[in-house]
């Protein structure tokens, strides 16, 4: 009797494995590209501001910074401050943000197999938006950094959001569009809740406003250590499921032919894609298009295999948050423009782009 490798779809399932291992080759220029960007990106955001800080000063005062190192910048202690307590800090928090964004929407997409998904589908932004409207109505101004209640807050109403999403989604059944459907559910409920709530409160209208529209503005690291945590963990747990994540893509049948446990593997990406865009919307605010922009730009780019595309989104959603901001803060003159417009204004058109090129498939 000859043994045979079962096949799926009229394919080998060993040609198929091959196939997949054979597209997990990751570009490492690519890669080492993209972070020599990100690096560059970074010093440019610390390099301009409403101060006139010399470029090669501010260089030679970062490396001044490393092990090992010692140089003589020039800056005066003003000078420094403005350096390390607001423009790096801010710097860093921007590359922060844009790469949870980035890479939760990379793995939604992956997980729900279009590349319009992100993780605001699950109520993320109306389960952060009301959390963060209830904080403000109630007073809740004290606080600093990471104690702030407003973050706070917001961070917990975008966890119930999902929370409720997933809920009623897999109790209905495990599929993916019930998950999606759920979602929207959730989002319009807790939308029209915060709408009820502004409505009764309108004098906290601009505040409110301020935040959904997206900001960065921070003094100190009391932010960047609130999230660096969240993106450090949540980043090695998507990347150890790239593999996965490649495979999904052949279809809920064929990846449990290759012996990938389906609904097991999309209930801990959907989990933790969520906890990084909550974690980010928690200090930043809501800043839409990241998370659609940035891994579809990859895939254009690079290619559809999720060892190319998960890196790169992170790197990449770094870079577009840390130009963004630069865009925001000097775009206009006394006065500084909410990140999210600066995205938005961006991130529609390429909406409207990847909707009209893959008209046919979403139809």
């Amino acid at each position: 009797m000859s043994l045979t490798a079962p096949r799926v779809s009229g394919v080998p399932a060993r040609s198929v494995e091959r196939s997949v291992e054979r597209a997990f080759r990751l570009p490492r220029r690519s890669l080492v590209g993209s972070v020599a960007l990100l690096a560059a990106a970074m010093l440019l955001a610390v390099s301009i501001g409403s101060s006139d800080i010399g470029f090669l000063a501010i260089v030679r005062e970062l490396l001044d910074g490393l092990p090992g190192v010692s140089l003589d910048s020039g800056l005066t202690s003003a000078e420094r401050s403005i350096l390390w307590q607001w423009r790096l800090p801010r710097a860093v928090l921007g590359a922060l943000v844009g790469s949870a964004l980035a890479l939760g929407g990379a793995t939604y997409q992956g997980v729900f197999r279009n590349p319009l998904a992100d993780p605001y589908l699950l109520g993320v932004a109306a389960g952060a938006g009301l959390g963060a409207t209830l904080a403000i109505v109630a007073g809740a101004d004290s606080g600093w950094g990471p104690l702030h209640p407003v973050p706070l807050a917001a961070f917990l109403g975008g966890l119930a959001a999902i929370g409720a999403s997933s809920v009623i989604g897999f109790g209905a059944s495990r599929s993916a569009a019930s998950l999606l459907l759920a979602g929207v559910a959730v989002a319009s409920f807790l939308t029209a809740l915060q709408t009820y709530v502004l409505q009764r409160n309108t004098d906290i209208l601009v505040e409110v406003y301020t935040w959904i529209f997206g900001r960065l503005g921070t003094f100190g690291w009391g932010e960047v250590g609130l999230l660096a945590p969240y993106v450090v963990v949540c980043s090695a747990v998507i990347l150890s499921q790239r593999r996965q994540l490649d495979v999904l893509q052949l279809g809920d049948e064929e990846a449990t032919a290759l012996g990938v446990p389906v609904v097991r593997v999309r209930i801990i990406l959907v989990a933790v894609g969520s906890l990084l865009a909550a974690a980010a919307v928690a200090v930043s605010g809501l800043i839409a298009f990241v998370g659609i922009i940035v891994p579809h730009f990859v895939r254009l780019t690079f290619g559809s295999n999720y060892r190319t595309v998960l890196p790169l989104s992170a790197t990449g959603g770094a870079i577009f948050m840390v130009l963004a901001d630069v865009g925001a803060r000097n775009l206009t003159s006394g006065a500084e423009l909410p990140i999210g417009v600066v995205t938005a204004f961006f991130g529609a058109p390429f909406f409207a782009f990847v909707m009209w090129t893959r008209r046919g498939s979403l139809r």
